[in-house]
């Protein structure tokens, strides 16, 4: 799961409960000074929540975007019934389509981007409503099921889930930590959240994306057909998809692609400047670049890069 840097929202944002048509969900927004040049809705991933989003909200704000990072049905904040139904993949595509009408500028549609699970939850949704999205963006997301070595992981957790309360699945994942995670290496009010988080998100959501992660299919070339920009975003080692595996994703679909040095499966909170100097680059794109650099175009950059850090 990913691990915020820090639970502190920037002078920017606020946290809110955001009402749209499918319901309310929890949401961390922040906004630029002055008029925004954009708005960026932030989905996600297994286990995750708004808040490993919280260190690109400052640098997107500053680079002129308002952001919304949100909690999804079920997750942490955001209410979601034990029914295994109310999580199916359309579900929670037609969840971002609300998210994306309440919080889009007439006539601007949204920038997307999903973090692992939320990378395919966005994808469904782009399939589904393209008209509905200006970009995409997946973060360490790639083209099909997770790798069978994680397979074998969220098998063993969906059982759990099956027969222990959420307290009880938070320890035995406790007991089957490396050494090097114990919490000596995490800040006592990271732990304590995360703790919070895992107890807060419903087990039936965990049940059926784990689900999700384990049978999606290749839809690859369903999203190459759909015409909106795309961007794919891994750190430089990924356990959940291959590094190689997202490189071959990113040239099937014609996208751009970012491999942030230094980060592996969350580079939104491993390496968040580096990634905020990515997202901000593709975002302001053809159409946006002059509004974002006070007039004067910012140089394309070219498909396959690095970032160590440096805009």
């Amino acid at each position: 799961m990913s691990r915020p840097p820090t639970l502190t929202l920037p002078p920017c944002a606020r946290a809110y409960r955001l009402s749209t048509e499918r319901g309310t969900f929890a949401v961390h927004d922040a906004r630029p000074d002055g008029v925004p040049i954009g708005t960026a809705l932030l989905v996600p991933g297994f286990t995750g929540s708004k808040e490993d989003f919280i260190a690109l909200l400052a640098p997107l704000a500053a680079a002129g975007f308002r952001v919304l990072a949100v909690d999804g049905r079920g997750q942490h904040e955001s209410p979601g019934p034990r029914d295994e139904l109310a999580y199916a993949q359309r579900e929670l595509a037609l969840d971002v389509l609300a998210q994306a009408r309440a919080v889009s500028r007439p006539g601007e549609p949204v920038d997307l981007l999903g973090h692992s699970l939320g990378g395919l939850v966005t994808r469904a949704a782009v399939l589904a409503f393209p008209e509905a999205f200006r970009s995409l963006t997946a973060l360490s997301s790639g083209p099909a099921a997770i790798d069978p070595s994680q397979q074998e992981r969220v098998r063993m957790l969906i059982e759990a889930l099956g027969t222990l309360d959420m307290e009880g699945v938070w320890g035995a994942m406790r007991a089957l930590d490396p050494p090097e995670a114990a919490d000596v290496a995490t800040p006592a009010e990271i732990g304590a959240f995360l703790h919070r988080r895992w107890l807060n998100t419903v087990p039936e959501q965990l049940i059926a994306t784990g689900r999700q992660m384990i049978g999606e299919p290749d839809r690859v070339t369903e999203l190459a057909a759909v015409p909106l920009p795309k961007h794919v975003i891994s750190g430089a080692v990924d356990y959940a998809w291959p590094v190689p595996l997202m490189d071959r994703m990113a040239e099937r679909l014609g996208a751009r692609r970012t491999v942030i040095e230094g980060a592996e499966h969350s580079p939104n909170a491993e390496r968040p400047e580096a990634t905020a100097a990515a997202l901000a680059g593709f975002w302001s794109g053809p159409g946006r670049a002059a509004a974002a650099s006070g007039g004067q175009d910012r140089p394309a950059r070219r498909a396959s890069e690095k970032a160590t850090g440096s805009p």
